[in-house]
């Protein structure tokens, strides 16, 4: 009876470490083969080839401008500037400690730091290149205005060359933007350039509204003259987009056509708008444009007894015309002058 017991014991002893072996067996994760590990290797690194041939920046970028199409280098590091409008959307782009040079003969209120600073080099004015120092700073791009167009062939031989200026027949806010966001797509910047110019299409349709059914004379003095300018030439934004009836539309000229102040009475329009010349390019000894206009003439106007002669920021609007900052400054103008 003893050995029949024992033997049931020691049978049962053994089924409940058989069962612990399995429990331990089935809980154990096996180690992974080398095969699993260089699987896994080689699909990390094919994640990243692909992650990083998505993300690789173009080595060029094709730029459409007033004068064709030129393929510039992407994320140009040495820049040269003949055009202010230019150089102030690289400033509000951020990317103006790349400039190397500009024409420091010219400059407005806000971009004179670059006038002042040592290391830029002098490349002359908007009209007349110093193309021996512009050639000897080897830049990566250069942009020019309109005022250079002439030039545009010679000066494209020294680096890739850009023009942007203001296109008054397809309208001065579509070029300004479109110029705005060839300069930012040359760096990358677009999403920067998209926050510039939000805003300014509600800025234009506030002051359309205040100057809708009045009339205006957009005038230019200079040499103690008045031009009077059409839809067609500089300042067009006050008649083209914001909206006012050009008493003068018949002109369309870069300065305008010699005018008299007798015509100012003649017309009688609700604003006058005057743009000083003289002052914006600091011609010696001249008169400023309000000591000019506040004759007895133009006194009788119905512009002048309703406070309605606007007097434009002269360096702005003569000689950056199309910048970021400029145009800004261009609708303070505006809005002082007939909201507020």
């Amino acid at each position: 009876m003893k050995k029949i017991i024992l033997t049931l014991l020691t049978f049962t002893m053994v089924l409940s470490l058989a069962a612990c072996s399995q429990n331990n067996s089935t809980e154990t994760k096996p180690p992974s083969t080398s095969s699993e590990t260089n699987t896994t290797a080689s699909e990390t690194k094919t994640l990243t080839t692909e992650s990083e041939t998505t993300t690789k920046a173009p080595e060029t970028v094709t730029i459409t401008h007033s004068l064709g199409t030129t393929e510039v280098p992407y994320n140009p590091q040495t820049i040269a500037v003949l055009d202010l409008a230019a150089l102030d959307t690289l400033d509000a782009l951020g990317v103006g400690d790349r400039v190397s040079g500009i024409p420091k003969s010219s400059s407005v209120s806000y971009l004179t730091s670059y006038n002042e600073d040592e290391n830029i080099v002098n490349l002359g004015s908007v009209k007349e290149v110093d193309m021996e120092a512009l050639s000897s700073l080897e830049p990566d791009i250069i942009f020019i205005g309109g005022r250079l167009g002439e030039e545009y062939k010679n000066i494209s031989k020294i680096a890739p060359t850009v023009c942007l200026s203001v296109n008054h027949e397809i309208g001065y806010m579509t070029t300004f933007a479109e110029n705005v966001n060839s300069i930012a797509s040359v760096f990358g910047l677009e999403g920067e350039a998209k926050s510039l110019l939000s805003g300014f299409d509600a800025r234009i349709t506030a002051l359309n509204e205040a100057a809708s059914g009045k009339t205006a004379i957009v005038g230019l003095v200079t040499s103690s003259s008045l031009n009077t300018l059409g839809n067609g030439s500089r300042c067009s934004i006050i008649c083209n987009e914001v909206g006012f009836g050009n008493a003068a539309a018949d002109v369309d000229t870069t300065h305008g056509d010699t005018s008299s102040f007798e015509l100012l009475l003649e017309k009688n329009p609700d604003y006058i708008f005057i743009l000083d010349r003289d002052t914006a390019i600091n011609a010696e000894g001249a008169q400023t444009a309000q000591e000019i206009m506040e004759n007895e003439i133009v006194m009788k106007t119905n512009a002048y007894q309703n406070d309605q002669i606007v007097y434009l920021t002269p360096d702005v609007w003569y000689l950056s015309e199309g910048g970021i900052t400029a145009t800004n400054i261009m609708l303070q103008d505006l809005e002082a002058g007939i909201i507020n």
